[in-house]
């Protein structure tokens, strides 16, 4: 298996200009592995998602997707691809059966008894009407007509979003299973960290257009830590020991980048294991206030 196959999809130094702002991305996404894509509403996780589908052209930069760099040259690799936006797009006025007629259809390898397990997996009825439909339902049921046709790419924008945890529990496990034969592979856009922490094996972080940070996310939660102490020690903290420093009623916190070192060194002070949340809006913070002071 040579490279292009390793990874299912590779980003690099990607731009792309609008008025008032500037996409700047880069990542690699591994076959067998889920990357989460996090970052603020108009941060570009949308947009990137965007580009890599080919539905907008960059500036600059490079997209390879399963080893092809224009989805638009290569029509049958979209098979290839399953998408799921943050609102479903399907036909009101169809049921759920009805929309599986129509995908087989449009879907040389649509797999009719895959899709209907999933509609029961998920707790779908077949006969309703999508107008009907929860908001959650809407998103489930993206997702079954995203996988019934066995893509090796799946692309989401917020695909737990409206789901209660049950339900979101249910679906994490089924990306789970969608990789597990190690030649796909998923882009999950999304804010609640938390599910990402459960599934993801790489995290983007994306703030104002760019890549923060691009990390396996065991090494981020293993790494990152969170310095705390009384206030009245904060002057004790060397610049640049900790991201964010900031003084509060009941003390002082700040991240650090590599908790262990930070331990030996503080060895008075505590050294917390920072989530995926706290990662995230230290390292944002640090981003615009940098952008500020420019």
């Amino acid at each position: 298996m040579d490279i292009l196959q390793k990874n299912i999809l590779e980003v690099k130094n990607l731009v792309k200009d609008y008025p008032g702002f500037r996409l700047n991305m880069d990542l690699t996404l591994p076959a067998g592995s889920i990357m989460g894509l996090v970052g603020a509403n108009g941060a570009g996780k949308s947009t990137t998602l965007r580009l890599i589908l080919g539905l907008a052209r960059p500036d600059s930069g490079s997209i390879r997707v399963l080893g092809c760099d224009d989805l638009n040259k290569a029509p049958a690799l979209r098979e290839e691809i399953g998408v799921v936006f943050d609102e479903c797009s399907f036909p009101e006025m169809l049921d759920a059966g009805q929309l599986g007629k129509v995908l087989e259809r449009a879907h040389p390898r649509w797999d009719s008894a895959l899709y209907g397990r999933l509609l029961k997996r998920l707790e779908l009825p077949w006969g309703k009407k999508i107008k009907d439909f929860s908001r959650g339902m809407k998103m489930k049921l993206s997702i079954a007509a995203a996988m019934a046709h066995s893509p090796r790419l799946l692309l989401m924008d917020e695909p737990t979003s409206g789901l209660d945890p049950m339900v979101r529990g249910e679906v994490l496990e089924l990306f789970q299973e969608f990789i597990q034969d190690e030649e796909r592979g998923i882009l999950l856009s999304s804010h609640i960290t938390s599910d990402l922490e459960k599934v993801a094996d790489h995290i983007t972080f994306v703030d104002r257009g760019r890549a923060l940070l691009t990390e396996e996310k065991d090494t981020l939660v293993e790494v990152y830590g969170v310095l705390k102490g009384p206030a009245a020690r904060i002057g004790e903290v060397e610049p640049g020991d900790a991201i964010g420093l900031t003084q509060t009623k009941y003390g002082f916190e700040g991240l650090v980048r590599d908790k262990a070192a930070m331990a030996r060194k503080y060895p008075d002070l505590l050294v917390d294991r920072a989530n995926l949340e706290e990662i995230i809006l230290y390292l944002v913070r640090e981003n615009r206030e940098g952008s500020e002071e420019k």
